[in-house]
């Protein structure tokens, strides 16, 4: 017999997978893990500006402290795109090319060898500014702005290349977005015009976004968001005038308003952030100048962040971070 609670375990006799009970849904236990494929979870920091637009791609640890390392390039410089990965593939949209407002080009990077970027496919509109996020079979790309604000929820299957396909619209329209995912939800947070608005969706369905709560205040700008399955993290973003250094959380199984989790290191905004099953990570961004400080917290435990290590160099509003360790695999 099967019981409904929070550990559970059965084996699906459609799926033929073994699955486990979040108190909420089941989800299916993965067989492989980031520790088997890259030695622990592989973080990704791709794209972003220097001053000027740059290609490159750094790689950590997650699991450990220490300085980034260099993965390879994109295929273009970019700025202002939105990454997401499964365990074996990561994937991120270009955003914005110089001289080009926006573009509707997807990367992708397969996590465990370094190397290049391919091309992946198109999105439905080009579009900078946008939030993703995944679980482990299918990414989204939400909001975004070219050129006004966008309302568009893309998807793609991460394991097949090609075009993206309209999966949604969010509650409202707005750019400047973060993203993140447990492995059954999919989440779009703040951004602008300034809001403390709160999405989710149901990534295994189409359809439109839902409101979840409310961020502690509005963030209009450069939200940078990560998760685990069972927390998401916020943090890093702008005001009109200046940065802050909160951290905001929510627990994604249930629907309420976020709370406060504590603060980065520094006032910061045009982060990237990655994340393991128990860490989160925030790399790069401005104010008052690009950085190459990374910061790490323990997701399940709210506190200050701490210095991770730094990026091969200082940078913000990258073209996307993912790892093969977020909250969206479960």
């Amino acid at each position: 017999m099967t019981y409904n609670v929070a550990g559970s375990i059965r084996f699906n006799t459609d799926s033929s997978k073994l699955e486990i009970y979040n108190g909420d849904t089941w989800w299916e236990i993965d067989s492989t893990s980031p520790a088997e494929q890259t030695g622990g979870t592989r973080g990704l920091f791709a794209g972003g500006s220097t001053g000027s637009l740059v290609d490159t791609i750094d790689f950590i640890n997650v699991d450990t402290t220490g300085d980034a390392a260099d993965f390879g390039n994109l295929t273009d410089p970019a700025v202002l795109g939105a990454g997401f990965a499964s365990r074996t593939r990561g994937v991120t949209s270009l955003g914005a090319l110089n001289p080009n407002p926006a573009v509707d080009r997807i990367d992708f990077v397969t996590i465990a060898s370094q190397g290049d970027a391919a091309d992946f496919g198109n999105l439905t509109i080009g579009r900078r500014s946008s939030g993703g996020c995944s679980s482990s079979t299918r990414g989204l790309f939400g909001g975004g702005v070219n050129p006004g604000g966008q309302v568009r929820i893309d998807y793609i299957t991460i394991a097949q290349t090609g075009d993206a396909i309209t999966f949604g619209d969010l509650t409202s329209s707005r750019t400047e977005l973060g993203g993140c995912a447990s492995p059954t939800r999919g989440i779009f947070v703040g951004g602008q015009p300034a809001n403390n608005t709160i999405d989710f969706v149901t990534i295994s369905t189409l359809g439109d976004a839902a409101d979840f709560g409310d961020l502690t205040d509005a963030r209009p700008m450069y939200n940078s968001a990560c998760s685990n399955a069972i927390r998401g993290l916020f943090g890093g973003n702008k005001y009109p005038s200046t940065s802050v250094n909160t951290i905001d959380y929510i627990t994604m199984a249930t629907l309420g308003d976020a709370l406060d989790f504590g603060d980065l290191t520094r006032t910061n905004s045009e982060v990237a952030s990655v994340s393991s099953p128990t860490r989160g990570v925030w790399g790069g961004g401005y104010y008052p100048s690009k950085v190459d400080v990374m910061d790490y917290v323990q997701i399940m435990s709210g506190g200050n962040a701490q210095d991770f290590g730094d990026l091969q160099n200082s940078r913000g509003r990258f073209a996307g971070s993912f790892s093969n360790g977020h909250g969206g695999l479960s």
